[in-house]
């Protein structure tokens, strides 16, 4: 059975192929390069952006009755037998039709009302779009100024670095030679570990940084869009009228009872817009659809990412603590040593003992850090829960 342990290390090992790539290629960009990309890909902005084609699509439908409306009717009647009068015929067995209807909404307040509402309604949209784009601006601005400060803190980290390794070789040398002493190189050593396993966590929250500033249900709505073709069709309908007549059948036209069987096409000509509108909701709504889709996407490969490095850097920053505390106690016990010796006074004990103290909590916290990035790693991988 595959343990725990070597689960992860598969799972880390498949997201280092997919996608530990992309992560190491980051583009140089201005902040005025980062706001333009992040306002024309955000899927925020681009969800406002089809709102407001949404709203005119609305409005289209909501005028629609307001407009002339214009349909050509073609009628094919069957009736049960001939119809005559004082034996003349008046209407045969069999007849056929057509017209054209044109409707002109004269006086329609409530439907005027109706269309000045959904204007508003793409006034509002249109609004939100602006107030979309200044949050998806001002939120990269500051992802920005984040990178740029993680950036400054990960060149300061590895300048302690790099000095506390010169340190430690200088020490080291000293030692070596016998003009220093054992202490010395250990807490040399003790420096370069902490300012290591920070180093490691910097790097991780400068990648967090990174990805966030990247980031900045389709298949149902692309089939109502599809089908809109059906909207432009004409309309064939059977109707069939059976009939009983009181009247005196010597003194009418119609029988005292039969039927009468019609086909009625009718063909909508113009019919102000309602299609075009409902066709234009449709569309908005799929972009719409697709641009969620495409950012939960995105959003995914990013956290993935991040997860992914934010795992190697954990287990980087577990190693260089452990190897500070485990420094630390050693120079603790080699200066209780020397103090028992005479050759060091209290203060030296005293902060001996915080730097082991303090090194033993950067170690639990670094442990605890490493699990919560696995975690996390395995929640954006969809593996857990």
């Amino acid at each position: 059975m595959t343990s725990p342990r070597l689960r992860m290390r598969l799972l880390e090992a498949i997201a280092f192929l997919v996608i530990a790539a992309p992560a190491f290629a980051q583009e140089r960009i201005t902040l005025d390069e980062a706001v333009r990309r992040a306002t024309a890909r955000n899927p925020t902005a681009l969800i406002a952006e089809q709102e407001i084609r949404r709203a005119e699509g609305i409005l289209k439908e909501v005028r629609a009755p307001a407009l002339p409306f214009l349909t050509a009717n073609g009628i094919a009647t069957r009736n049960d037998a001939e119809r005559d009068l004082a034996g003349r015929p008046i209407a045969p067995l069999s007849s056929r039709s057509a017209n054209l209807n044109l409707t002109v909404p004269l006086f329609v307040p409530q439907r005027w009302l109706a269309w000045s509402h959904a204007g508003d309604q793409v006034d509002i949209a249109r609004i939100s779009l602006e107030d979309a784009r200044r949050f998806v601006a001002v939120a990269t601005a500051r992802t920005y100024i984040s990178v740029i400060a993680q950036h400054r803190l990960v060149q300061v980290t590895t300048q302690a670095r790099d000095s506390a390794r010169a340190h430690l070789d200088d020490a080291h040398a000293r030692f070596e030679v016998g003009s220093g002493n054992r202490l010395d190189e250990v807490r040399a050593r003790q420096e370069l570990a902490t300012d290591e396993a920070q180093l490691a966590q910097a790097e991780a929250n400068l990648v967090r940084a990174r990805e966030a500033l990247s980031r900045q249900r389709a298949e149902a709505a692309r089939r109502v869009l599809r089908d809109s073709w059906a909207d432009y069709l004409p309309l064939l309908t059977a109707v069939v009228q059976p009939f009983y007549n009181s009247n005196t059948p010597t003194i009418s036209s119609v029988p005292e009872t039969g039927w009468q069987a019609q086909l009625v096409l009718t063909l909508p000509l113009f019919d102000g817009g309602a299609r075009y509108g409902l066709h234009r909701e449709r569309s908005a709504v799929y972009e719409e659809s697709k641009v969620q889709l495409e950012g939960l996407l995105r959003e995914a490969r990013s956290e993935v990412r991040g997860a992914f490095e934010a795992v190697r850097r954990a287990d980087e920053s577990v190693q260089s603590a452990r190897q500070a505390a485990r420094l630390a106690h050693e120079a603790l016990d080699m200066t209780m040593l020397a103090y028992r010796e005479g050759a060091t006074n209290d203060l030296e004990v005293v902060d001996a003992e915080r730097r082991a103290r303090d090194a033993d909590v950067a170690a639990l916290s670094a442990e605890d850090t490493a699990r919560q990035a696995r975690i996390d790693l395995l929640s954006a991988s969809g593996r857990f829960p």
